[in-house]
């Protein structure tokens, strides 16, 4: 093949990677969209040059989760921010439900209360398992065997993270707004509450999810 050609078909893959990516409403991996390419053709270089294209325009090219989209530029976030908070407004008690388990996970409904130095309210759970940012993740093997939770996938993309070592700090997180009106005195960012090492958490079985689903909803 000529260089030309060569030219020719990176520039194909870039258009057919684009393309891809939007018309997709969910984020894809790499893995993904290389089955839609030509055989041996160099996805990250490709995703790379396309991130590089958007990098000055109205929506850029991003990783989140792991995965990639296009998403709207951070200087330009403000626009649809308005619309957003409309949608989804959470109460204070969600707020910082969801702050411990991202920061704490995987985390039990007696941790968070513990955390939190109140009780959690059924309610609360529902509405961030309505909103897919939280799923049960498995079974302590403690007492009692009490359930434990964790951020989605759904959860990064919505907040545009690639992992949750991506989370901002407190003071980042108050300068956002995302702690308007909250004590934050009671939420401990520093305390890493994980399960015994030598004890792991019980992953859930298809039936068990059903049955947890149920009791939540």
């Amino acid at each position: 093949m000529t260089d030309d050609e060569n030219s020719r078909d990176n520039h194909e893959q870039l258009r057919i990677c684009e393309a891809l990516l939007f018309a997709s409403d969910r984020p894809l991996s790499s893995i993904a969209i290389a089955e839609q390419l030509t055989e041996g053709s160099d996805v990250e270089a490709i995703l790379l040059n396309l991130q590089k294209k958007y990098q000055n325009c109205g929506v850029n090219l991003v990783q989140v989760a792991g995965k990639w989209m296009f998403q709207t530029a951070a200087d330009l976030a403000f626009l649809l921010r308005k619309e957003e908070e409309k949608e989804r407004k959470l109460s204070r008690a969600a707020v910082e439900t969801l702050s411990i388990i991202a920061y704490h996970q995987p985390v039990t409904r007696a941790e968070i209360e513990d955390i939190r130095g109140v009780g959690l309210s059924k309610g609360t759970l529902d509405v961030l398992m309505e909103a897919t940012w939280i799923k049960p993740l498995g079974r302590r093997r403690t007492l009692g065997r009490p359930m434990t939770y964790g951020t989605t996938e759904d959860f990064l993309v919505h907040f545009g993270l690639n992992s949750v070592k991506d989370l901002p700090g407190l003071a980042e997180l108050k300068a956002a707004g995302f702690l308007d009106n909250v004590n934050t005195s009671r939420l401990n960012f520093l305390s890493d509450i994980e399960p015994d090492e030598e004890q792991p958490d019980l992953p859930m079985d298809d039936d068990e999810s059903s049955s947890e689903e149920q009791v939540i909803s």
